[in-house]
């Protein structure tokens, strides 16, 4: 799994935690079922708020939006039935997924990262991306999203990058994720019947995806610099400082254009992408995060503002914050990178055993398949007993856009 939209349990309440479940079962299981059991190695966090924000905006009773159904028993779910989600929202959802997952195994074929160096590896992995595109390419068809407007913005992607130096603005290195994340975003609307909503959620969707873009190269900062990878903010010159005012307007300007749009039930979505979203740009900047979580003893206190959270720098991270705020290295220096990330088909191999063990159900504590970051388990103590002490219903009072 991976994203930047994770979501603590005790924030989500019973309610939306278990409709934020069915949107994450119901892509997994939409890539299974159009596409096999590998498919499903694609499920992303950020890859379920298509499913969501259809779901959001679709009149009450299912139909194109989405709806539910009761699926059988999952490894991932300790082998429990459960409601999940369904329609043309979560099959969006997949579409987007497979394609974007395609563009990024060609990349790393390309770049020839780890095994993917040695050319029989090279050819299987080649393959698996091109079936991956034109399984996406027809499963957006069949939901009437064209899937050529993402594979351009990566083809468009390496271009950039390729020109990119000191001085290139952040933003044009951003404009590719920024226009596919946009496309999707607004195709929701198409599918749930509100045309109205198209711009609006464009507008979100761009921003959207500018933060991604930020959040992943500030994550990796340090790795990539361990190990001479490429990443935008060192091959621009653009300091943290720049990358954190840009993320925060990303932030602000999503939630001016969620209230543009109508929505039938918008409470999961807002949640996600209004109150989520600023605790992403804080774990990724090492400013803050869950109120379970540490602030890092080493962060500077005047970088962004004062530490953030009831507890001290020495408080352990709670289990389910994945693996705390500095889960991808200290952007400032003051902790050694991670190990580095693992080739797509050692992720791959780590990913399926994660599966067979349940460990990324109910362990506290496992190693991302890919990434290599902490992540907890996703059901491993969901009845937390501190959501008093970090006070989570103070949400409400940061953005007064809805009665969440």
């Amino acid at each position: 799994m991976f994203g930047i939209v994770r979501p603590c349990a005790h924030r989500l309440g019973d309610g939306l935690k278990a409709q934020w479940m069915a949107h994450l079962c119901g892509l997994c299981l939409a890539l299974r079922g159009d596409h096999g059991q590998f498919a499903r190695v694609v499920t992303n966090y950020d890859g379920l708020l298509i499913s969501v924000l259809t779901e959001a905006q679709a009149e009450k009773g299912g139909g194109k939006g989405g709806g539910r159904r009761t699926a059988g028993p999952c490894p991932l779910r300790g082998m429990r039935t459960a409601s999940v989600a369904q329609g043309e929202g979560a099959r969006l959802a997949a579409a987007v997924s497979l394609v974007l997952a395609s563009a990024k195994v060609r990349d790393h074929v390309t770049d020839g990262d780890g095994l993917l160096a040695r050319r029989p590896v090279a050819l299987a992995a080649r393959r698996v991306a091109d079936r991956w595109g034109r399984a996406g390419a027809r499963t957006g068809a069949d939901v009437g999203f064209d899937t050529a407007v993402l594979v351009d913005a990566v083809d468009r992607q390496v271009g950039i990058e390729t020109l990119a130096g000191p001085g290139t603005p952040i933003l044009t290195v951003t404009e590719p994720t920024e226009t596919a994340t946009a496309a999707a975003f607004a195709h929701t609307a198409v599918l749930a019947g509100r045309p109205a909503n198209a711009e609006p959620l464009a507008e979100a969707g761009r921003l959207f995806g500018r933060l991604a873009h930020l959040l992943d190269a500030v994550e990796d900062r340090a790795a990539d610099a361990a190990s001479g990878a490429w990443n935008p903010l060192t091959a621009t010159g653009t300091p943290l400082a720049e990358a954190r005012r840009l993320a925060d307007d990303a932030v602000h300007g999503i939630r001016l254009a969620l209230r543009e749009a109508e929505f039938t039930d918008g409470r999961l979505a807002h949640l996600l992408l209004a109150h989520e979203l600023p605790r992403s740009v804080d774990r990724a900047f090492g400013t803050g995060s869950c109120g379970h979580a540490a602030q890092h003893p080493h962060a500077p206190q005047d970088a962004f503002g004062p530490p953030q959270g009831p507890y001290a720098p020495q408080s352990p991270p709670h289990p389910h914050t994945p693996g705390g705020p500095y889960q991808g290295g200290n952007p400032f220096g003051g902790e050694p990178p991670r190990p580095g990330k693992r080739g797509f088909w050692a992720g791959c191999a780590a990913a399926v055993g994660l599966c067979c063990t349940c460990k990324a159900c109910c362990a506290e504590e496992f190693e991302g398949p890919w990434s290599r970051k902490k992540r907890g388990g996703w059901c491993r103590d969901w009845d937390c007993s501190c959501c008093e002490a970090c006070q989570c219903c103070e949400c409400c009072e940061c953005c007064s856009c809805c009665d969440c």
